[in-house]
């Protein structure tokens, strides 16, 4: 499944198509997704401008001047085709990874803009998915009302992991895949952090806080390197992992710059580290660390 560098990517590639854009008709081509389009659900779009374009987590949200929000969930396989304005020279985006064409059985949504251009949403699992929901309720829909912190921003600093941290028994790994508390981490850059930040997953999370809860130097690292390891691979276009690609067609190539995930034998990349990357299993997750290097 993407994870948040990759979803900003798309959000990313989609936004000069739709941002600031209206609606001139939308389509869909079955009934539902992982779950049923919302009632009347081209209707309500038709005619809608998008004023903001963002990210909450692993969703892409599209605030519309109809009051409501478009929220959509890429799912393991979602992905749009982006074409450009009709003015401008056809900018066909995505040779898909499972060489879906346009008008093929997965293409299961598409948004005409009035400008001319096109986003089509692709999906061959079909586990992605999108809502309407009226901004006023945004904030306290169950889908969002228990996220984290983002990130990115300033509101995810020590003090703040310390907080939630203090007397914890769970693992790190655990902890920072937590939603609740860090809205958007995903396996890969939590493995990514932590060996850079030179722990080991399976050390408890109280470790980023002393005994006053106050945040440690533990903390401290692990903050710098989340933000490090998510702006970098976002500057990549993400990474590509069986069969994602981001909004331009191109796959991602964070994955080069990996440390330690899918590394399980190789040496430690760490100057005078002798040390072997291992893996584990930590909730039914991959786990990748090095024994040496991470403590």
């Amino acid at each position: 499944m993407p994870e948040l560098p990759e979803v900003e990517t798309v959000r990313l590639g989609l936004e000069p198509v739709l941002l600031g854009g209206t609606f001139a008709s939308v389509s869909t081509n079955r009934a539902d997704l992982r779950f049923p389009f919302p009632e009347n659900f081209t209707r309500r779009l038709s005619g809608a401008r998008v004023d903001r374009l963002v990210r909450r987590a692993k969703y892409l949200i599209a605030h519309l001047s109809t009051g409501e929000a478009l929220v959509m969930h890429l799912g393991m396989t979602g992905r749009f085709h982006v074409q450009g304005k009709a003015s401008e020279k056809p900018l066909l985006l995505g040779e898909y990874e499972l060489s879906v064409a346009a008008g093929e059985k997965h293409m299961h949504a598409v948004f005409d803009m009035a400008d001319g251009g096109r986003v089509a949403y692709f999906d061959p699992r079909r586990f992605g998915y999108m809502l309407l929901i009226p901004e006023t309720e945004l904030a306290a829909h169950p889908l969002m009302r228990g996220l984290g912190v983002e990130p990115l921003t300033d509101d995810l600093d020590p003090s703040y992991l310390a907080q939630r941290a203090a007397g914890r028994k769970t693992d790190l790994k655990a902890f920072l895949l937590d939603q609740r508390i860090i809205a958007g981490l995903g396996n890969i850059y939590v493995c990514e952090a932590l060996f850079r930040a030179g722990l080991k997953p399976s050390r408890r999370a109280s470790v980023l806080a002393d005994r006053a809860g106050r945040s440690t130097p533990q903390a401290e690292r692990l903050v710098t390197e989340i933000k490090a390891v998510l702006r970098a691979a976002i500057q990549a276009g993400g990474s590509t992992l069986k069969d994602y690609r981001h909004a331009d067609g191109a796959t991602g190539s964070f994955q080069t710059s990996f440390q330690v995930y899918g590394r399980e034998g190789e040496p430690c990349v760490t100057p005078g580290c002798r040390g072997t990357v291992q893996r584990s299993i930590q909730a039914g997750r991959s786990s990748f660390f090095c024994p040496s290097c991470q403590r």
